[in-house]
């Protein structure tokens, strides 16, 4: 690891500052950042974290449904949605190890942007505004492909508002190592349709499956996907499953995730 200049704000106006300066790197949970570093594949010079900034924690009910501080941990999470939002206090729970949930942040991981993340799929799925230091980005314009966001130079998450849907589930097939969703999908009812997003599959990173979204608006049954078929072309391969394997799961696990919010 190279040597660095660490910085800790306590308000976002000092957090914005710091990252105005050359070589400057957000840092939020570091569970991703850390271990990158330590294999030298990443030298910020300055690290600036977020954890210690007091505005940027938290969840609470506010206008436009569930907000959640990008500085707050995922079993913080877990625990504090799960009368408001109980699909995503699932599925933070289901993140990692305890190490993991009380170290990584939700910011953290959607300010990444994984292929194979969780959370982002909820945000997608959930229709969420993702809110950071400048502006606020709906969640169809924010993930841009893998590991790429709409997050500009300087940029970071402050927080995420979630609508809560009225019926949500979220199902995951683990890779057993890592705990990442070999494949995961996150199923919303609205009022104004469903909406499925799928993280852990695809080669561009988290998206909607659209045709489910349609038949699933129309019926909200398992049955309903039973005639869909995935297109595996864009789809992961590698040696914990094949694309084809992958689109498959697709399908199984919406249907699942049905069955689970009904």
């Amino acid at each position: 690891m190279h040597n660095f200049e660490f910085v800790k704000p306590s308000s976002i106006a000092e957090a914005t500052k710091a990252l105005a300066s050359d070589g400057a790197q957000a840092l939020s949970g570091g569970q991703t950042l850390l271990p990158t570093m330590k294999q030298r594949l990443a030298a910020p010079e300055v690290l600036v974290s977020l954890t210690g900034i007091a505005e940027m924690q938290g969840v609470c009910m506010g206008e436009g449904g569930l907000h959640i501080g990008a500085a707050t941990p995922h079993a913080v999470v877990a625990k504090e949605a799960a009368g408001s939002y109980p699909a995503l206090a699932a599925l933070a729970g289901g993140i990692g190890d305890p190490a993991v949930r009380n170290r990584g942040t939700i910011g953290g991981s959607i300010a990444n942007n994984d292929p194979a993340a969780c959370y982002p799929s909820a945000v997608l799925a959930s229709g969420a505004t993702v809110v950071t230091n400048k502006r606020k980005i709906a969640a169809d314009d924010y993930f841009q492909g893998l590991f790429t966001t709409a997050l500009e130079e300087g940029e970071f998450i402050t927080s995420v508002i979630f609508p809560v849907p009225q019926k949500a589930a979220y199902v995951k097939f683990n890779q057993p190592a890592s705990r990442f969703a070999l494949t995961g999908v996150f199923v919303a009812k609205h009022a104004g349709g469903v909406r499925v997003a799928v993280t852990g599959a695809s080669n561009e990173g988290v998206f909607r499956w659209t045709e489910a979204e349609t038949v699933l608006s129309a019926d909200f049954s398992a049955s309903a996907i039973s005639g869909l078929k995935v297109d595996a072309s864009n789809m992961i391969s590698d040696l914990h499953g094949s694309a084809a394997y992958r689109a498959n799961l697709v399908k199984v696990l919406t249907g699942r995730a049905v069955s689970a919010a009904r």
